[in-house]
């Protein structure tokens, strides 16, 4: 199933105030007329909004008529929509959490893993 926006244009007018408002990922896709399956947006959508946010924050939409911020927004969502349709999050490690832990990145040095079931044998030897 996908949901695809329909053919009319979209509403331009104050679209940063307007997408500052949105709480959903669902109303992006929709106000920003981008399609998307929602079964995609069901897994990665915290993963699709923060790689839209990464995006963004290497825009400059000060100064630039409604129309063509709506236009550059619109295609950075689609560009993080894309990214995560053909592949999983944990391929692009976008939070914190997932950097941190990706198991093909060496440990940092000074900061030994000792697993949990170590620590227990240690106090049940005592």
């Amino acid at each position: 199933m996908n949901c695809s926006a329909d053919s009319s244009p979209i509403d331009v007018t104050d679209i940063l105030a307007r997408l500052r408002g949105l709480s959903a990922a669902e109303e992006f896709f929709a106000i920003l007329g981008v399609s998307y399956d929602p079964k995609v947006l069901d897994v990665s959508r915290l993963h699709i909004m923060k790689r839209v946010g990464q995006y963004l924050a290497e825009e400059d939409l000060s100064g630039l008529p409604d129309q063509v911020i709506a236009a550059r927004v619109r295609a950075t969502l689609e560009r993080a929509y894309e990214d995560f349709a053909i592949s999983s999050p944990l391929s692009h490690r976008v939070f914190k959490v997932l950097k941190d832990h990706d198991p093909n990145k060496p440990a940092t040095p000074g900061r030994t893993f000792v697993p949990f079931d170590a620590v227990l044998k240690r106090f049940e030897e005592e």
